[in-house]
């Protein structure tokens, strides 16, 4: 990852929070906050939003097709602008695609007791497999990819079933992946994550961190 995306960064938000079915005021502000953005883009013009280019350059740095594997915000704006809308999951889902289709950046959040050892991103290796959320079957080889002790577990495109986010009082990691040099923007949307989180949920404990692979 250093030599081929030596940009590369992970914004980290971890938090404790009582994942639920989203109430009335996030609703009514995820659907507005949807409403907005599909007036606001062309089908055309979303690959070229900077975060959304800059991962996809990413992805053909390490050797995967961008439009074959389309990142998690670039696949959730196309289906915004198609008139689709969204899914809704529960308030910690909610949030981490409100980021995402604002930002341009994919984001991915994980129930750290899911999770074993250090964690670690990196390229995967051909032939790695998973199967993702929504998406049986995965193949994310060449794909940025997190690794804990027992495996591949979240990228940008899709992440795996083994550390999904489900309902009940919950200690989470949600990573925003970020593929540029300018640490200061990851530094704002680390913060309106906060906002997010404390304005929707009972989120407790919130940390942040900017981890940088060039370190």
């Amino acid at each position: 990852m250093r030599v081929l995306i030596p940009g590369a960064m992970l914004g980290v938000v971890r938090y404790v929070v009582d994942v639920k079915k989203s109430d009335e005021r996030l609703l009514g502000y995820f659907d507005k906050t949807v409403k907005e953005i599909g007036s606001r883009y062309e089908m055309s013009e979303i690959a070229e939003i900077p975060h959304i280019r800059e991962t996809r350059e990413a992805y053909k740095a390490l050797g995967k097709s961008p439009s074959q594997y389309r990142n998690a915000a670039e696949a959730m704006l196309r289906r915004i602008v198609k008139g689709n809308g969204l899914y809704k999951i529960n308030n910690v889902v909610e949030i981490n695609n409100l980021i995402s289709i604002r930002s341009g950046y994919s984001v991915g959040s994980y129930d750290k007791h899911a999770l074993k050892g250090e964690i670690e991103l990196r390229p995967a290796p051909a032939g790695e497999r998973y199967e993702g959320i929504g998406k049986s079957d995965l193949n994310i080889e060449n794909l940025p990819v997190l690794f804990d002790e027992e495996g591949a577990f979240g990228n940008p495109t899709s992440d795996s079933k083994r550390a999904m986010i489900q309902e009940g009082k919950r200690e989470v990691m949600s990573v925003i992946y970020a593929f540029h040099l300018e640490q200061e923007e990851l530094e704002k949307w680390l913060a309106e994550y906060r906002t997010l989180l404390e304005q929707f949920t009972d989120a407790t404990a919130i940390q942040t961190e900017i981890i940088m692979t060039s370190k």
